[in-house]
């Protein structure tokens, strides 16, 4: 497609948000061609489409090369730099932050499709525009050893905590209703306190053959395909958690509400594209995964679980409240995924040991810790999206105060603004 077309594009769109052309048109409307590009030189770079169709059908018939699509992002952060911040409006002023942020991630990820080799750490930053700060495996001790005192027994640690698990499987002819169930609840207790479009729809799916446990699909118009995969036993803890992560106030609602508030009411085209590798997945999956506490606030979750979903799935409800306590110590390790993944992915440590790893400081199963690793070696520094994500976005809604409704306000403005990960620290 042509410059020319692109900029006749971005201005349609801004006339149609009623709002007067930016100088930010052109370069957001670029910005969205190059995304779509690089998607077809990597499967999955797009998470998500759904600006006009004709730009995708280009990009398709014909994609630049990735040493071409690495000069030309060059030369538009370089375009993007000219723009000085005193011509813009207070608006444009976050949008251009935002492409800036957007543009170093796509940087990052098509040096690593020439061949580019960045330490874990280095390419977390340049992707997702944090540094993490990895603590030893050593530092996790305390928190096994707290498992291990209330999951006592014989054999390895991991392997007394994964029979535990198992003992809270979803027979898998109830795992639709389950799901459904925990979604629904997910949703009500969104609502309540986000106005979502009046649209609004998902379709579930449960699939086979994937290194995650969920996905979103967001099709655009407030519509979304959430799958589960159902490679390994899914345990009822993992209803309320995808409800709330692929769903309600997570990815469902985030997409929504970024095509609502932007790419449509204020014509945005830079938000009718989502780079899976780029700061935007450090807010949407900090922010789903912060949301399942923010909906289940405290013993909530454990007795919604025990009165609703353990009676659809035919389990006893008298073990939640001690299941749920397993859990919130469990999350305590969730940091030790990161230096594993760095261990790994920087050559410290080879497969087989950092299996080994998985199993003791995550206490999983050989088939867990695996598909755990195969994440990992797909989507290798993402993982810090979850564990780090989720602390950095807690750590912000607690900053807005005590009252539930503070808190649900400030997640409502960080997935329906431009944010990235630098706003959560303020």
């Amino acid at each position: 497609m042509t410059r020319t077309l692109l900029l006749a594009a971005a201005l349609f769109l801004a006339v149609a948000a009623k709002r007067a052309p930016s100088p930010l048109d052109g370069i957001a409307a670029d910005y969205v061609h190059l995304t779509l590009e690089a998607g077809e030189r990597e499967e999955g770079y797009v998470d998500a489409y759904y600006g006009p169709k004709d730009w995708a059908e280009a990009a398709k018939a014909k994609p630049r090369d990735v040493a071409t699509l690495r000069t030309d992002a060059h030369a538009l952060v370089a375009r993007l730099d000219a723009v000085k911040p005193a011509t813009l409006t207070p608006e444009d002023r976050i949008r251009q932050r935002f492409l800036t942020a957007q543009l170093k991630a796509a940087e990052t990820r098509l040096a690593m499709m020439a061949g580019t080799k960045f330490s874990f750490a280095d390419e977390a930053e340049g992707l997702f525009a944090v540094r993490p700060q990895l603590k030893p495996l050593a530092a996790y001790d305390p928190a096994l050893a707290k498992i291990a005192a209330i999951v006592p027994g014989d054999g390895p640690l991991w392997q007394r905590v994964d029979d535990w698990q198992n003992r809270f499987v979803i027979p898998t002819d109830k795992l639709e209703p389950v799901m459904r169930a925990a979604i629904a609840e997910c949703r009500a207790r969104t609502v309540a306190h986000i106005k979502l479009p009046a649209q609004e729809r998902f379709e579930l799916e449960f699939v086979t053959g994937k290194s995650w446990s969920g996905y979103n699909w967001y099709k655009g118009d407030a519509h979304s395909l959430i799958q589960v995969n159902t490679d390994l036993p899914v345990r009822i803890d993992r209803a309320v958690d995808l409800g709330c992560h692929e769903g309600y106030p997570g990815h469902h609602a985030l997409n929504m509400l970024l095509e609502r508030n932007l790419a449509r009411a204020r014509g945005w085209v830079e938000f009718t594209v989502y780079p899976l590798f780029s700061p935007q997945s450090f807010i949407a999956e900090g922010s789903a995964n912060a949301g399942i506490d923010l909906a289940f606030p405290g013993a909530e979750r454990a007795r919604f679980e025990a009165s609703r979903l353990y009676p659809i799935a035919g389990l006893d409800p008298a073990g939640a409240a001690a299941y749920d306590r397993l859990l919130d110590l469990l999350h305590q390790l969730a940091g030790a995924r990161m230096t594993i993944a760095a261990m790994y992915l920087d050559g410290k440590v080879d497969r087989s040991a950092a299996l080994d790893l998985i199993q003791k400081y995550q206490l999983v199963s050989r088939k867990r810790a695996e598909q755990s690793l195969s994440f990992t070696e797909n989507y290798r520094s993402y993982v810090i999206n979850y564990g780090l994500g989720q602390d950095m976005v807690t750590a912000d809604l607690a900053r807005a105060g005590r009252d539930s409704q503070a808190r649900w306000k400030r997640m409502e403005a960080i997935i329906s603004q431009p944010t990235l990960p630098a706003d959560l620290r303020r």
